[in-house]
């Protein structure tokens, strides 16, 4: 979660745009009640809104780098001495509060749905080349499988213990999502009471924006080439006491020698790009670490698989899912209600 977290991190994000300016224009409007915060965070941009006695935007910025210096310090795969890589590296066993938590609910998520998310997927991450600067042509699936799954370590107290020395954890799907939560925390704690919290696309929110409506996240057209967050919107969510995030594959991929496509989101069960009709997939649920790791759940599990399950998460999960037709249009699935 360095500066190479922009280029590394989970998915070709399908990143949310937050309508920032639309925001800080109506903010002015009603006597600056609201102050905002933009910066630099996990290789990615931040976005914050808020209203509280005694807010500043210095305040919610010097907060803002303090997570920033934490969470790279934990749980950045590309910095060397990070937590969670010298954890991999077999150098310690120990853990944080930020690693226990995360991979115990990494493993919550991942034993409930059939292992379809796994976050020992770092091997495969790092040969296909989004964990790394460097993809293996021609990458040893089979050889690197018997390191990935959660039958291959478990938490005792503070401590990891692997199977295998060789198990190796990436948290890029789910860190972002989990940083949002604490951003959400902080303000609170610093006295908000409405406020949004945008980390790269990641969303969580409290009560209401600058002109008393509801947050309204927009979502980006899954095409491919659309780089620009906010450039093409397909449409906007009304959004309220919740925390939204989204996958997809349209950015974040590349086209090997032999011309195929690789994409980022890698199916554990496999050890491939996980390819499907569903292009992108936009949660919405109380905890946005949470979401994080659902959206990247129902990447890897594809179009149908993914609606299934949907539909019977929807009295706590919500989703928007958009999916190829078949006739260059897109087809929408959603359990959000009207």
């Amino acid at each position: 979660m360095c500066n190479g977290m922009q280029e590394n991190m989970k998915r070709s994000i399908l990143t949310l745009f937050v309508a920032v300016a639309a925001m800080l224009a109506v903010a002015c409007g009603r006597s600056g009640r609201y102050v905002t915060s933009d910066g630099a965070i996990l290789g990615t941009t931040y976005h914050i809104s808020a209203h509280g006695r005694g807010l500043t935007p210095a305040g919610i910025y010097a907060g803002m780098m303090d997570l920033d210096a934490r969470m790279k310090a934990s749980m950045s795969i590309f910095d060397s001495t990070s937590l969670i890589s010298r954890v991999n590296r077999g150098l310690t066993d120990s853990l944080d509060e930020h690693l226990r938590f995360n991979l115990e609910l990494a493993r919550r998520i991942g034993e409930q749905y059939d292992s379809r998310y796994d976050v020992t997927v770092e091997p495969l991450t790092e040969a296909w080349g989004f964990a790394s600067k460097h993809a293996t042509r021609r990458p040893n699936i089979d050889s690197l499988l018997q390191f990935v799954g959660y039958d291959k370590w478990h938490i005792d107290g503070d401590r990891v213990v692997k199977s295998d020395p060789r198990v190796r954890f990436d948290l890029n799907s789910i860190a972002k999502g989990y940083t949002v939560d604490l951003a959400a925390a902080m303000l609170e704690e610093m006295g908000a009471g409405d406020y949004i919290v945008e980390i790269g696309g990641e969303i969580r929110c409290r009560g209401v924006n600058a002109s008393g409506n509801e947050w309204n996240i927009g979502v980006d057209s899954p095409v491919e080439g659309n780089m620009s967050p906010g450039a093409d919107l397909y449409t906007a969510i009304p959004l309220q006491d919740r925390a939204l995030a989204t996958s997809g594959n349209y950015r974040r991929f590349y086209i090997d020698g032999n011309g195929r496509r690789i994409v980022h989101t890698i199916d554990p069960r496999t050890g491939r790009g996980a390819v499907s009709r569903l292009l992108s997939a936009t949660v919405i649920t109380d905890r946005c670490a949470t979401a994080d790791a659902l959206a990247t759940m129902f990447m890897v599990v594809g179009a149908d698989d993914a609606m299934r399950m949907a539909g019977s998460m929807r009295d706590s999960v919500q989703v928007y899912f958009i999916l190829d037709d078949g006739n260059d249009g897109y087809e929408i699935f959603t359990t959000i209600d009207k």
